[in-house]
């Protein structure tokens, strides 16, 4: 079959390195000139399979309102005169119940266990490099109630197969030594030592350098104008070559639609509409001062929900959701004061490890944002829409690189009419049955593609 991907982060290339090595010819499409640089560029670098729970959750709505004045605030709501984003929040608040939270997170540590040994299949079969560390990820508190609680986030993640464990202070130091200077504050913490980390900009880039030595066709600062649909199924997408202005028809066999919150813009021009809405991340990437006292492990810092990475000579700190449109900004004083944020709790944590210093000071601290593409359960959109030839693998929130070379893996084994092997409830079909013969069947049965 010939392919034609949209979208060339890490779900968009993983998709299209799939397809190849099913034999497929597959064009990707991305308006930058390289692969990764909107929201797989400066992410957390985690792969947390056991820290994957949605953001629903019976405490939400009482949290949101909390954090709605505070500047600093984890989740932040940010009012809009857009009805997409009055739309997504009451879906939203209509998955902050238990049986939601169960039933979600039960496919998200599906589709990441499934995605995990994806990756690690394509390390073997490739020997990328990309700062990757296998150390695991830790959990650490500074409130003794927040603790308290872990032991019941902790036993969610071991009821569907995650070894994730509460941890005391002592032990906790003994995984991560780097913790010590921050010790006084620390009531305890939760480890998991199958979760890993790594560079996902570098990752997807040389993935896709990979891919194009096996074929693939990269139409690079392109543009995706229309897709173009006739009969209930798509005909060809529109692109346009930033440099020349020069616009062509792409035809294909099947067409996948990876833009992240770009997405339902796309699918609505022929009559699809996805809960997908942008949530605005941060980070910064610091230099390091001391590697030799920096951490080994992946962490999570509990009281502000941000991620702090090692990738090799630098620290990533990464976290906070806008949810306000497509503001991509870090100039006003709500982006300074959350990406300030992320360095200063660096230095708490920390302290002399890395280079905190503002570049006034001096310092080269490199801040990013990207729109992590957010449904309300969390879950990605992963299959075949109701129009012909038109496929969708988008919405993973921040769990794009967590759950990226799954998705991939897995609508490339769908286009292909293969099953994929995990439960999961794929983008137009029900929850996939447990039992491998149903599985078959179900596809047997489904709507057979156009082409």
């Amino acid at each position: 079959m010939q392919v034609v991907v949209l979208g060339a982060g890490i779900i968009g290339v993983s998709t299209a390195w799939h397809l190849l090595q099913r034999g497929h010819e597959v064009t990707l499409v991305d308006r930058q000139p390289d692969a990764a640089l909107e929201t797989s560029f400066g992410n957390a670098a985690q792969i947390s399979v056991s820290y994957c729970e949605p953001w629903a959750n019976r405490e939400a709505p009482l949290k949101a309102l909390k954090w709605l004045f505070d500047a600093e605030g984890p989740l932040k709501f940010r009012p809009q005169l857009d009805p997409a984003q009055w739309a997504w929040g009451l879906q939203f608040l209509a998955q902050c119940n238990d049986a939601a939270f169960e039933r979600n997170v039960a496919q998200l540590v599906a589709l990441g266990q499934y995605s995990h040994a994806a990756l690690k299949d394509v390390v073997t079969a490739t020997g990328l490099q990309y700062n990757r560390l296998t150390k695991g990820i830790a959990h650490y508190y500074t409130s003794q109630k927040s603790f308290d609680d872990a032991g019941a986030a902790a036993d969610v993640m071991r009821r569907h197969g995650v070894a994730r464990r509460v941890v005391d202070t002592s032990e906790l130091l003994r995984i991560e030594p780097a913790l010590r200077a921050f010790e006084g504050s620390i009531v305890g913490g939760t480890y998991t030592e199958s979760d890993e980390s790594g560079d996902c900009r570098v990752f997807t880039q040389e993935l896709f350098r990979k891919a194009q030595a096996l074929g693939l066709q990269a139409l690079m600062g392109h543009d995706i104008l229309r897709i173009q649909a006739t009969g209930g199924q798509v005909d060809t997408v529109g692109v346009r070559d930033r440099a020349t202005g020069m616009a062509r028809q792409l035809k294909a066999d099947a067409f996948v639609v990876a833009c992240g919150s770009y997405t339902t813009a796309l699918l609505q021009q022929v009559g699809v509409r996805v809960p997908i809405y942008p949530g605005k991340g941060y980070s910064a990437t610091l230099r390091l001062k001391k590697p030799e006292a920096a951490p080994q492990v992946s962490m999570i810092d509990d009281q502000l929900k941000i991620a702090i990475s090692r990738l090799g000579d630098q620290l990533r700190v990464a976290g906070t959701i806008e949810l306000g449109g497509f503001d991509l900004s870090l100039d006003t004083p709500l982006a300074r004061t959350r990406s300030q944020m992320l360095v200063r709790r660096i230095e708490q944590v920390f302290p002399g490890v890395a280079d905190t210093r503002t570049a006034e000071e001096g310092g080269d601290p490199q801040f990013w944002t990207g729109l992590r593409p957010a449904t309300p359960t969390n879950i990605p959109l992963i299959g075949r829409t109701k129009v012909g030839r038109l496929w969708v693998n988008a919405g993973h929130g921040t769990l794009g690189w967590t759950h990226g070379a799954g998705s991939g893996k897995a609508l490339a084994e769908l286009i292909s009419g293969e099953v994929p092997a995990m439960n999961f409830g794929f983008y137009g079909q029900p929850l996939v049955p447990r039992s491998p013969a149903a599985r078959a069947s179900q596809l047997r049965h489904a709507p057979p593609q156009q082409a």
